[in-house]
């Protein structure tokens, strides 16, 4: 039987995808099992960031690299490590460049043997349809990334999770006003609507 998949997408970088990630596995840990896993897609050449925080390019390989475990995936304060202290019961880090993603997304699934699934990226929404999709609108960014706005228009999203007033000031521009909005004073009423 297929795992539940719940998905956690953002507007932005740090939109707080990872925070609502944990949280929610704090929460639905207590019930039944979940693993959780993280997307990270890679290139051959600078994104502009910090090199130490984002860059894997020395990781990828000519198929997406999958990594399972708590021995290689657990690393103090890095999303995959607050996965496992929030208690997931398995942790998948899949690494794979654009056109690696969906191949990369399905063998992690592969390797998952609770009943249920969070996963954090925006850009395997493409290649999956998951029980529920959370889009956090957060962060200190006043644009909506492509990859949200696409999943938004083919109609991915289920709800939004609002954690502050200046990302909130996004949302009559996201085409959204259909969908149900969470923010970390309703968690509970989220918690409810989630299909576990």
């Amino acid at each position: 039987m297929a795992p539940k998949l719940i998905t956690i997408s953002g507007i932005s970088s740090n939109s707080g995808k990872t925070t609502l990630l944990c949280e929610l596995l704090r929460a639905l840990s207590l019930e039944q099992r979940w693993e959780a896993i993280k997307l990270t897609r890679g290139h051959y050449r600078s994104c502009g960031k910090d090199l130490q925080a984002c860059c894997v390019s020395d990781l990828l390989r000519t198929e997406a690299v999958i990594r399972s475990g708590r021995a290689e995936t657990y690393a103090l304060g890095k999303d995959t490590g607050r996965y496992w202290d929030a208690g997931a019961t398995n942790v998948h880090w899949v690494i794979a460049t654009d056109d690696q993603v969906e191949s990369g997304i399905n063998a992690a699934l592969a390797r998952v043997t609770a009943p249920g699934v969070l996963l954090e990226g925006t850009s395997l929404l493409n290649f999956l349809r998951p029980d529920f999709a959370l889009l956090v609108v957060g962060g200190d960014s006043d644009k909506l990334k492509p990859s949200a706005r696409r999943a938004l228009q083919a109609g991915k999203i289920h709800a939004l999770y609002v954690t502050n007033e200046r990302a909130a000031a996004l949302l009559p521009t996201m085409d959204s006003a259909h969908l149900p909005r969470f923010a970390p004073e309703t968690f509970a009423q989220l918690l409810q609507v989630l299909p576990v």
